[in-house]
């Protein structure tokens, strides 16, 4: 039975010794790599994790003896299955219910938003296998190992953020198909679900996202198999020659939709940590961009497609109502073919499980990565505390669906974006695009690594022109007040790149002395 379940959850081969010979990695004082092993009360429970295969490794990078898969379809597939299901097309629809943007003005932003925003967490993928490391440990070398905490706890509260609208999506349309299940009941079945997989660890992950892709595509072929008639009939797609919303609605649904793309790169390098590291960098993006493009493009466009037209049908507007319960949207649209028209809603929501299960996952990772005191928690613990978080809280968010969806997708996007270009900057313009530049075995030492105070301030000065820039239900800066619409994801990139670049030249210039993250004969001069 042991032989079996290791098979599938694949890490009974992982590295269990504290110390790696390879690369000199010693972390018995953070207890990172196998975290459970350094607290002795997680003894028992490790050994038995152990003899199961679930995973065990904590935040430590891999090394490169480590890294020797080949399957780099992997990086294709574990985003398209998380990314193209029912969660992406609500993005997709809140262009026309939250925006009040009809198909054509959908699609053209959506063309835009999703081919540009896509590349940034496409290139983070890069990282994982190039270094070995998770997104917030490679965040250290940038951010610094003090500031890099302020970036875990972040992408921790933001973690949640999505786990909740997850959980709701998916919910809310199991409670639809069945009489017998609310909204609470079928949010606690997607929750246990992706606990169950988030625990198991990281090669359990890629063997469920290389299939669970399956069951959207056959739901989003039903959908225009039944529903596509009306679409064409009903979607006044050429209805006149000039967009009839405002310009900040447009630009504001752009914005969501591009936060919905680029919130991934916080996680993004998480899940290629045990792939080849000599791949050629543009083979890793490239099939990271096509999952995470196509995947996000044809469920946004899908989304909004289906909400266009509901207007001008009345069993859809009656499904759709206030917009708060996607389920029975969904249901009203497959009704015409009964029962196995539930059957595929039902497939739907459990394609739910994909982003839910790997968010879950990187959740212990990212809380690992704030303190050494939590890094010695067993990351799989850290599943269980998750599952007790989310489901009260979604289940209260439940009944404000789309508007806490909209709210929490631009407050993730936009401190996301602001740290995005801090670590592109440091990587292109410092490091050189260039992977050799980082000493990763210093990635646990804080006097080897980068100061910090040039990314924390560059992160913290960017919100300057974000804040003025927004444009939410519970808040109009001036500058959105103005007409620009919700600008912030993208005055806060540029600022903050531009902030990072002159605010660390000068942190490398003053800080000479220490290796800042890299080998010492790969060190600028200034």
């Amino acid at each position: 039975m042991d032989d079996k379940i290791s098979d599938v959850v694949g890490h009974s081969e992982l590295p269990t010794s504290v110390i790696t010979p390879a690369t000199g990695f010693d972390d018995s004082s953070s207890g990172v790599r196998n975290s459970e092993t350094k607290v002795s009360g997680w003894k028992g429970l490790s050994s038995q994790a152990l003899r199961w295969g679930i995973e065990t490794h904590g935040i430590a990078p891999t090394t490169e003896e480590e890294r020797t898969d080949t399957r780099m379809w992997q990086m294709f597939t574990v985003w398209f299955s998380a990314i193209l299901n029912l969660t992406g097309m609500s993005t997709g629809a809140l262009g026309p219910i939250f925006f009040a943007l009809d198909f054509r003005e959908s699609i053209i932003i959506l063309v835009i938003a999703d081919t540009i925003c896509c590349f940034v967490p496409a290139y983070f993928v890069v990282f994982g296998p190039k270094l070995g490391t998770r997104t917030m440990v490679q965040s250290r070398f940038s951010f610094g190992y003090y500031g890099a905490m302020l970036i875990s706890a972040l992408n921790v509260f933001s973690q949640i953020g999505w786990l909740i609208i997850n959980s709701i999506v998916g919910g809310q349309v199991l409670a639809a198909v069945s009489k017998n299940l609310d909204d609470t009941a079928g949010i606690v079945i997607i929750v246990i679900i992706s606990f169950v997989l988030s625990f198991c660890g990281y090669k359990a992950l890629h063997w469920y996202e290389t299939y669970i892709w399956l069951p959207s595509v056959v739901l989003f072929i039903a959908l225009l198999g039944v529903g596509g008639h009306q679409l064409v009939t009903q979607i006044p797609i050429l209805n006149s020659s000039t967009p009839t919303a405002a310009a900040g609605m447009l630009i504001a649904y752009g914005t969501t939709a591009g936060a919905s793309d680029l919130t991934w790169c916080s996680f993004a390098a998480d899940y290629g940590i045990y792939h080849e590291s000599k791949t050629p960098t543009w083979k890793i993006f490239s099939w990271a961009y096509a999952g995470i493009f196509t995947s996000a493009f044809i469920g946004h466009v899908i989304g909004a497609a289906f909400a266009s037209a509901a207007p001008a049908i009345p069993s859809w507007e009656t499904g759709l109502g206030d917009g708060e319960d996607f389920g029975r949207f969904l249901v009203a649209i497959l009704d015409p073919i009964g029962n196995f028209g539930k059957f595929l809603v039902v497939l739907g929501a459990l394609t739910v499980t994909a982003p839910c299960a790997i968010t879950m996952y990187s959740f212990g990772v990212s809380l690992m990565s704030i303190s050494p005191v939590f890094a010695k928690v067993p990351r799989y613990i850290y599943s269980l505390i998750c599952t007790a978080i989310v489901i009260p809280v979604a289940i209260v968010g439940a009944t404000h669906f789309f508007t806490a969806f909209e709210d929490v997708l631009n407050l993730i996007g936009y401190w996301a974006t602001s740290y995005a270009s801090i670590v592109l900057c440091e990587h292109f313009i410092f490091r050189r695009n260039d992977f050799s530049r980082y000493s990763v075995e210093d990635w646990n030492t804080p006097s080897n690594l980068p100061v910090g105070i040039a990314a924390v301030l560059a992160f913290l000065c960017s919100f300057a022109v974000i804040v003025p820039s927004m444009n939410q239900l519970w808040y109009t800066g001036p500058i959105a007040d103005a007409g620009t619409g919700d600008i912030g994801l993208i005055t806060g990139f540029f600022a903050a790149g531009i902030l990072y670049v002159v605010f660390r030249a000068i942190e490398v210039k003053f800080s000479a002395k220490r290796r800042n993250g890299y080998h010492v004969e790969k060190a600028p001069r200034y």
